[in-house]
């Protein structure tokens, strides 16, 4: 999973990038601080792992992984050549979401870049650069296909289709507002990467005092959860600064402090419950002596799909899989009691993988 990070200079972006990839990103109360893309890749907390491997005595615990990628605060005209933020949105192209970082706090201490707070203008503003710089690769894509869609069907086809889009987005709607005709059509749409074709979860980044109830007295939170709820996309709840703090605390430590805040989880577990949610994944595990592991598929995936997560020979050679629900495993005490218990169970090939499911993939290639 790779998460693109984006907002306006000074809402606590790369304060965020920092503490969740302890990465050490340049923060700094002004505009453009962060220019070089940054990258860091952060293990998805979760707990099932140490239980699993404790049970096995696993010599190696393997978590899933989300990559993220802090680009420069954009502007208002970034699509123009302001600021410094438009140049490096090629390198969220490729990611599955975007985190859109919101600042819902007031501190005359921090510039806000339009000189107030108002996290509705900011994401409009943002939508509004993202909306141009995908109209900006339409028109290149138009210009070269053009000349072919006068003798090519397909080439036809992808033209009208990127003209469609492009009027689209001149109206000012984002590029997941598209409806395919097809199948075909739908997939052509995917390849072409358009920023305003991608999920989004907003990172309503508040002050210490409206973190222990989730933002619900913070008005500028409830304006953004507003705006979720409208299109589509999730919110959660951060303060950048505190998880900066959490960032430096080993895990025992770190409960501590979430406790004496009245918090059950950190920025980034929210981060990741939002994801998983709104990409609509779910992991399964593997287990044994040499390792405990977590996998991230789709939700409806089958058997020998997920299997070809671990290597195409599995997918290629698939003949079973013992699947058996992590929990239930835990309380048989063993393996083999929760066999007598008959909960390992034998799945075939149209089996839908669920999440917390402990699988062994019998193959043959």
């Amino acid at each position: 999973m790779k998460l693109g990070i984006i907002g306006l200079p000074n809402v606590g972006k790369s304060t965020l990038f920092n503490s969740l990839t302890k990465a050490g990103a340049e923060s700094a109360n002004y505009p453009f601080c962060t220019i070089d893309p940054n990258v860091g890749v952060v293990p998805v907390p979760d707990p099932r792992l140490k239980l699993l491997s404790d049970f096995y005595n696993s010599k190696k615990i393997t978590p899933a992984v989300v990559e993220f990628v802090d680009i420069a605060g954009l502007v208002k005209g970034a699509s123009k050549g302001e600021g410094l933020g438009n140049q490096f949105l090629a390198n969220i192209r490729e990611v599955d979401a975007i985190v859109h970082v919101v600042r819902c706090f007031e501190d005359s201490n921090v510039v806000h870049v339009d000189g107030s707070v108002d996290p509705i203008r900011d994401i409009e503003t943002i939508n509004l650069e993202l909306i141009f710089s995908d109209i900006e690769v339409l028109d290149k894509r138009i210009g070269k296909t053009s000349k072919m869609a006068m003798n090519d069907k397909d080439a036809r086809k992808e033209y009208e289709a990127m003209q469609a889009l492009k009027a689209l987005l001149e109206s000012e709607q984002p590029a997941k507002a598209y409806q395919p005709k097809d199948d075909d059509e739908a997939a052509f749409v995917r390849s072409l990467n358009l920023l305003t074709s991608k999920p989004v979860i907003f990172a309503a980044n508040v002050s210490e005092d409206d973190l222990a109830d989730d933002g619900a007295s913070n008005e500028y939170v409830k304006e953004v959860r507003d705006y979720a709820a409208k299109n589509g996309s999730e919110v959660f709840v951060i303060c950048a600064k505190i998880e900066e703090e959490i960032a430096q605390l080993d895990d025992e430590e770190k409960m501590m402090f979430l406790e004496d805040l009245g918090l059950s989880s950190s920025g980034l577990d929210k981060l990741i419950k939002a994801s998983y949610s709104i990409l609509g994944l779910l992991s399964y595990l593997t287990a044994g002596e040499k390792e405990t592991r977590a996998w991230t598929i789709t939700k409806g995936m089958k058997a020998p799909q997920a299997a070809g997560k671990i290597h195409s020979d599995f997918e290629r050679g698939f003949i079973k899989a013992e699947v058996v629900n992590y929990q239930e495993l835990l309380n048989s005490g063993s393996y083999t009691a929760a066999k007598e218990k008959g909960l390992v169970r034998i799945e075939g090939k149209e089996y839908v993988m669920q999440d917390g499911d402990v699988v062994l993939f019998r193959f043959n290639v």
